[in-house]
This record gives structure tokens, C-alpha cells and sequence, in this order.
């Protein structure tokens, strides 16, 4: 069997040396590392693929939606709607600013969160809604906004891990995860399927005012050097990474139609395996399948991870223990509060190896390790 990976980013790199050593090499002769031409080439290249008005590059991921939510202006104290089945950095930062994560569950097929399970959250100390696009593909977004701007409501959507996707509203019109909302942020962390080779993330709006003030903060809170109009953070794309990121922004729908191919193969095999749910598409987004992650049924999925592990094939759980759970929320979360889609999703998701350069025999080498367990 040929060793497989979870994500295989030096033979992504193989394909595009000349590109990103060329890029790279620019940057260093220029000597325009912090705020370069670079970063504002990426910027405004990242601009055209999303159809958004403003790309404002930061430091990473986590910074990213912290700025989003200190340019909203929230207070001490108020309530901000989030997911409990994500990475940590989605309500991390809720707390880290001193307002307060409202945990929600999530749907049980597309393991993200709903108009209606928001809806239910809401009260009159909502003051944001934090949406995630996980593992590749959007949520149903349209009514989520459409609720939040009834009532007043900013929307931040966490697009980490589907940015590229594409959502269709009611009247047939289309836009990019991310851009749907007030704020959108993504990471660019190397894993992602637009990613560096260090640390980066980025923030969307159509705003304008929105816009400058997510620049100041990101600044220093700065509109001009050494004139700080409001407390800010350093926080910043280096040149070198967006160097990186212009050259693999050219192939993120490649990638994205490569991880596909592998996601379609997984799906055939896996239709006669009664104990795997396959993942469920959302029908009015694509997916571009940041993860494939499957649930195992039966309380058998430990099991399975530990035999493909003998195998040499490497799973991952995203995610082992639901964030109302964590030591860290305690003082934020209702010690009674009861997630059960999300308690058990923790219970049953595993990700498979997919990538942009998974051959069609390592895929077949995972499906058929699956299929011998359940056999």
C-alpha cells in the first residue's frame, strides 16, 4: 500500500514549484515584506474570485473573526449565537472579547447550524450570529440573514473551511460562502484548502464602512501611521504568504474539483456499508470538501480509526468533545444545557484522507480498509 496522508502539501507544492519560488523569490529581491505589493495583489485578486467589494488580509484565522466581531462594536456581555460543534477558535474569540457564546446545535446530515436552531436561540441580547461553513460547504445561509436582518442582527460567517463553495438563493442567484453576511473570515493555515505555508487568514465584506474599520483594527487601530482612532491588534499577512496564496488562488476551483473526484469514489463505495451515513450535501451548495466525514453508527467508530491506523491509514475526529463541554466554557455555558445532535456527532464523525493529489489507488486502499471492518 502507498503511504497515504491526510493532506499531501508537498506534492501540491511539487506541481507549482517554478510559480511559488518565482513569487517567493520576487518578494525577498523586493524586500517588501510587511503590507507589500504582494498582499495588495492578493487582495485584489481574492476580491475578483469572491465577487466581494473588500478582502482584508490578517495574521490568521482566529484574528480574523476577533476583528470581525470588535468592528462590530458589541458590549460586554452580549450575546453572540454560535455552533457548538466546531473548532474552538469559533467561540473562542466570543469569550476572549467578554461577550457571551450562546452554544447551538446543529442539523444531524450537514452538521451545520439552521434558520430554525437559530431562531430559537435568539433574544433580545442577541447582538451577532456566527454561521460556520463546515467541512466544505455552506450553510443554508439565505434564511439565517434574512432572519438576522429582520431583527437588527449582524451575521459573521466563519468560511474556514469551504471558501471557494458556492451558495444558489431562492431566486437563483449565487455567491460565494463568505460573502453573504456582514463579515466573512476564513484562515489561510496550510491544511486549508487555500492555503500558506505558514500562518494567514482574511476577512470579506461589501461595506465600505465596515471595511476601514476592520483595516484600522487590524492596524493598530490606526487610519493613518501614528494617528490610532480606536484600540486595535497588529495583525497581519506577510508578503511572502500572499505570494504563496496568489499563485494557488489561480488553482483553488482545480483543487476543489479534485477533492470532489475523491469525495464521488468514497461515495460509491460506501453505499452498500450500512453503518456509514456518506456525507450529505447541502442541495443549494457546493461542496468543496475541506473534509470527508462520514458517520460511524453502532458506537463503532473508535474502533474503526484504531484498525486504520494499523493499516497505515491515517482519520482524524473533528470534533471529540462539543465546545458547551469544554473546561474552558464553563463560566460562559449552562452546565444543563443539552446539545444532542451535536453530543452525538462527537460520538460518530471520522475524516477520511482527501486531498488534491490522492491518487485513485490510495482511495480505494481507504474505502476497501472501511469495508473490510464492516464486513
Amino acid at each position: 500500500m502507498k503511504n497515504i496522508q491526510m493532506v499531501d502539501l508537498v506534492g501540491q507544492y511539487e506541481k507549482i514549484k517554478d510559480e511559488i519560488d518565482a513569487a517567493v523569490l520576487e518578494v525577498i529581491g523586493s524586500a517588501a515584506f510587511i503590507n507589500g505589493p504582494a498582499v495588495k495583489q492578493f487582495q485584489a485578486d481574492l476580491e475578483d474570485y469572491l465577487g466581494v467589494k473588500h478582502v482584508i488580509a490578517c495574521a490568521n484565522g482566529t484574528d480574523a473573526l476577533q476583528i470581525a466581531l470588535m468592528a462590530l462594536g458589541l458590549e460586554p456581555g452580549d450575546k453572540v449565537i454560535v455552533p457548538s460543534f466546531t473548532y474552538v477558535a469559533t467561540a473562542e474569540v466570543i469569550a476572549l472579547l467578554r461577550l457571551k457564546p450562546v452554544m447551538v446545535d446543529v442539523d444531524p446530515d450537514t452538521f451545520n447550524v439552521t434558520a430554525e436552531i437559530v431562531e430559537a436561540a435568539l433574544t433580545k441580547d442577541t447582538k451577532a450570529i456566527v454561521p460556520v461553513h463546515l467541512f466544505g460547504q455552506s450553510c443554508d445561509i439565505e434564511p439565517i440573514v434574512e432572519l438576522a436582518r429582520d431583527k437588527g442582527i449582524p451575521v459573521v460567517e466563519d468560511n474556514a473551511q469551504a471558501i471557494g463553495a458556492v451558495y444558489t438563493f431562492q431566486d437563483g442567484s449565487r455567491k460565494r460562502a463568505g460573502t453573504i453576511g456582514e463579515i466573512g473570515t476564513t484562515s489561510f493555515y496550510p491544511a486549508k484548502n487555500l492555503g500558506c505555508y505558514g500562518d494567514g487568514g482574511a476577512m470579506f465584506t461589501n461595506d465600505d464602512e465596515l471595511a476601514g474599520k476592520l483595516r484600522m483594527i487590524a492596524n493598530h487601530g490606526q487610519s493613518r501611521t501614528y494617528y490610532h482612532d480606536v484600540i486595535g491588534v497588529n495583525s497581519r499577512l506577510d508578503s511572502i504568504q500572499a505570494a504563496v496564496l496568489d499563485v494557488k488562488l489561480k488553482y483553488l476551483d482545480e483543487y476543489a474539483e479534485a477533492r470532489k473526484k475523491v469525495a464521488g469514489s468514497y461515495d460509491e463505495a460506501f453505499e452498500g456499508v450500512e453503518a456509514v451515513q456518506a456525507p450529505v450535501r447541502q442541495p443549494n451548495s457546493t461542496h468543496v470538501f475541506h473534509q470527508y466525514t462520514i458517520r460511524v453508527r453502532d458506537g463503532r467508530r473508535d474502533d474503526l480509526k484504531d484498525l486504520l491506523a494499523e493499516e497505515g491509514i491515517p482519520s482524524s475526529i473533528f470534533y471529540p468533545v462539543p465546545l458547551n463541554k469544554q473546561k474552558a466554557f464553563k463560566p460562559f455555558v449552562d452546565p444543563d444545557l443539552e446539545l444532542p445532535v451535536t453530543e452525538q456527532l462527537c460520538k460518530e464523525v471520522l475524516s477520511l484522507p482527501i486531498h488534491t493529489e490522492m491518487e485513485e489507488r490510495s482511495v480505494k486502499d481507504v474505502a476497501q480498509a472501511v469495508g473490510r471492518f464492516f464486513s
